[in-house]
């Protein structure tokens, strides 16, 4: 009888496994391209295109003087159209290709990708990324490719030849961006995820990245002929306004699409997106209005726009009281690095790049850690709040040295072949006409 009941509960356990088989299989398998998942991310992916034309194109345009109203326009215009044509013959390659990629493992293409996706070799309309198809999600990581070097032109507005932006845009996207997106986002054996740095849409790659080349190439191409002492104030802040509203539209589909699919970590993403953004505001024109008197409309979309970067990073693990702190932190500090500090160490910025888009993302990058403790509001898997901080700083370090570095290397290089700036003619005049020969405003 003890035989027959052990081969009886046997008999009956090999007959629930082999029951169980269907749907383990159905569990194993790959998942397939999900319609809502790719419905979102289409969406996403034009918000995030929509961030650079016509966004920063006019954020940017309004705050320059009227005579470089079209410059600014054609520099973001022209670097959408070259960064998609280099993303076709190698930018996604190297970026997100992991060939001869190992957890753990140190070698060359923990730092860069390989050559197998060159003009996106082996893509069909059916390849899939997560669960939905690979050319959107070529296309969506196209997006963040352009705005990231169209970003460094505002250090540098006013002043530097048309194809000496150009050479910079194509090199520094090849030697600067792809490797530090490759290292942040390509998945297990890469440099900077493999030491646990968080990033969930670009803190580290886009912003700082950006921020500190902007920093660079202001201090090699120089001041701006007549800073500090000849006025120059924005001369549309009307247009600055809509650019920084299209901005942060188009910032849901940043952050919120960083997710990769219509879920709740996107859902999440969006709501402390918009969180932070309207703290940074308040944060900068609260101390605005301290410091000088009274609130500007300038004031209030830069502080947007700091907060928009902050949150970036944190996005996928910060929860709403995280991001509110967040954004009233990065409002306030980057307000003081846009006027105090730059104004103290004398360089000219021309439309604050390093002030805010590197000093927002350090603050962002540096306090994702904690804030994606549960403990603190979070929904990451950080157990160690303060460890996590230390892999921020050296994520955050080595991305500043990485990109001043080879920035300046860029630089150089160009200054030394074509040159980097107009002449004093030139300037004077104004990009456009005497780039361009056109002219934004035809009042006859």
């Amino acid at each position: 009888m003890r035989f027959d009941r052990k081969a009886c509960t046997a008999a009956l356990g090999l007959s629930g496994l082999f029951a169980s088989l269907p749907a383990l299989a159905q569990a194993a398998a790959p998942a397939h391209i999900d319609s809502g998942d790719t419905a979102w991310m289409l969406t996403a992916t034009a918000l995030v295109l929509l961030m650079t034309i016509p966004g920063l194109a006019l954020f940017y345009g309004g705050m320059v003087r009227a005579k470089n109203l079209l410059s600014i326009l054609m520099q973001c215009f022209a670097i959408t159209a070259l960064v998609t044509v280099l993303w076709l013959f190698y930018g996604y390659s190297l970026a997100f290709s992991t060939q001869g990629m190992q957890a753990g493992a140190t070698n060359l293409h923990s730092f860069i990708g390989g050559l197998d996706r060159i003009l996106l070799a082996g893509l069909k309309p059916d390849s899939r990324y997560q669960t939905v198809p690979e050319s959107v999600f070529v296309m969506f990581q196209l997006t963040f490719a352009i705005i990231t070097p169209a970003l460094i032109i505002g250090a540098f507005a006013e002043r530097m030849k048309f194809s000496a932006l150009l050479w910079f845009s194509g090199l520094w996207l090849s030697i600067v961006y792809l490797p530090v997106a490759h290292m942040v986002w390509s998945g297990p054996g890469s440099f900077l995820g493999d030491l646990g740095v968080l990033d969930f849409a670009g803190g580290t790659v886009v912003h700082i990245n950006a921020g500190i080349a902007g920093l660079v190439a202001c201090l090699v191409i120089g001041r701006r002929r007549g800073y500090p002492n000849v006025p120059m104030p924005p001369h549309n802040l009307g247009y600055t306004v809509v650019g920084a509203s299209l901005l942060w539209l188009g910032w849901f589909g940043f952050n919120a699409g960083s997710a990769v699919a219509a879920n709740g970590s996107a859902g999440m993403a969006m709501l402390v997106t918009q969180v932070a953004t309207a703290a940074a505001a308040l944060g900068w024109l609260g101390a605005e209005w301290l410091a000088h008197g009274r609130p500007s409309v300038l004031g209030i979309v830069s502080g947007a726009v700091a907060g928009l970067v902050a949150v970036t990073p944190a996005a996928g693990t910060a929860g709403p009281g995280g991001a509110l702190v967040l954004g009233l932190v990065a409002g306030i500090v980057c307000f003081f690095s846009a006027t105090r500090l730059k104004h103290r160490l004398g360089y000219d910025d021309s439309l604050d790049v390093f002030g805010v888009h590197a000093i927002a993302g350090i603050v962002g990058a540096l306090l994702t850690g904690p804030l994606a403790s549960p403990r603190l509001g979070g929904f990451g898997t950080v157990t160690s709040p303060w460890g996590q901080l230390w892999i921020q700083a050296k994520g955050v370090g080595f991305t500043v040295v990485w990109s001043a570095l080879l920035s300046l290397l860029i630089l150089k290089l160009i200054d030394w072949t074509l040159g980097l700036r107009v002449d004093e003619e030139q300037e004077q005049l104004g990009l456009d006409l005497a780039l361009h020969e056109e002219k934004a405003y035809n009042l006859s």
